[in-house]
């Protein structure tokens, strides 16, 4: 069974002051920002940015090294999974497939059965009673896209996070390991398909725009590109050494065949580059590049990186 791989990038890092970022006037349409910086800037390249290669599962860790297992997007169906040996376990969201405290129970118990140190986690769209602002939403609608969900009782998801009692939850946090600072955020940008159902439904039926917000058919943690997004990004500290993200930044490993489009955040790049520059940024969410051959580099579905 295939599953959306993690995808690490890793920058350089000079020291600076803080850098103010703005939105950038390419924000709404990425695929335009791709062609422009790639010709112009060359930022999807060295020195911009290299593309680590994955240790093979049986290597040796060198002495003195920490070794990071990387995965995403398990969906609740981790029983498949053969997990290499490592140190520190990172999981970059959606590893459930609606949120639902059940799923969440039962990935909590696999991440007990694993032997690594530490077990960070992040949550993606699809972990919606992570997302509390959206649930608050959804339970106050007539129509119910996520039946399962929006029947939930407010007290079965309202503490859903104190049920990874076998993990670190990050969410727009950070913590400390084995000396790396490490932070995560699950926020992602809001789909265009979104905002065009909107304007079809209103246009067909205007009484029922109440129940097509923006949001709704775009799951949890889910944001309009620019402004929005850049505040969710400005809250990551400088002097980060590993960024969790669940969405992709733009251009790297973010490109979706179907729509000839890419979807990664142009903000969250340009926080990347300019200013957080982490030795690694690990992030999933983007399920068609789950191998990709982006900068020569060949990602497999569970990544591990020795730093």
């Amino acid at each position: 069974m295939a599953f959306a791989q993690s995808h690490i990038m890793a920058a350089r890092r000079h020291q600076h002051s803080r850098l103010i970022i703005e939105v950038d006037e390419y924000s709404s349409n990425p695929t335009q920002a791709f062609t422009f910086y790639n010709i112009n800037q060359g930022r999807f390249q060295p020195p911009h940015v290299q593309m680590v290669d994955p240790v093979p599962h049986d290597a040796p860790k060198p002495p003195g090294y920490t070794r990071f297992v990387c995965i995403s997007d398990t969906h609740s169906r981790t029983d498949p999974i053969q997990m290499p040996y490592g140190d520190v376990l990172i999981h970059a969201g959606d590893f459930t497939e609606l949120g639902l405290p059940s799923e969440v129970k039962k990935f909590n118990e696999w991440l007990g059965s694993l032997p690594y140190e530490y077990k960070i986690v992040i949550a993606g769209n699809h972990e919606l009673t992570f997302d509390q602002e959206f649930m608050a939403d959804l339970i106050k609608q007539d129509f119910y896209y996520f039946p399962s969900v929006s029947k939930l009782k407010p007290e079965s998801y309202e503490n859903v996070q104190s049920l990874l009692t076998n993990c670190i939850y990050l969410q727009d946090s950070e913590v400390t390991v084995r000396g790396f600072r490490i932070y995560g955020s699950p926020w992602r940008k809001m789909t265009t398909v979104v905002e065009k159902r909107l304007e079809q439904v209103a246009c067909v039926c205007e009484p029922l725009k109440f129940i097509w917000q923006p949001w709704f058919y775009g799951w949890g943690f889910n944001l309009p590109r620019g402004q929005a997004l850049l505040e969710k990004w400005n809250l990551i500290p400088d002097g980060i050494d590993i960024l969790i993200t669940h969405g992709p930044p733009l251009g790297f490993l973010d490109w979706v065949p179907k729509k000839m489009q890419r979807v990664g955040c142009v903000e969250l790049l340009n926080t990347v580059q300019r200013r957080i520059q982490p030795r690694l940024h690990v992030f999933g969410h983007i399920h068609e590049e789950i191998v990709s051959q982006e900068g020569c580099r060949r990602y497999e579905q569970t990544a591990s990186h020795e730093a």
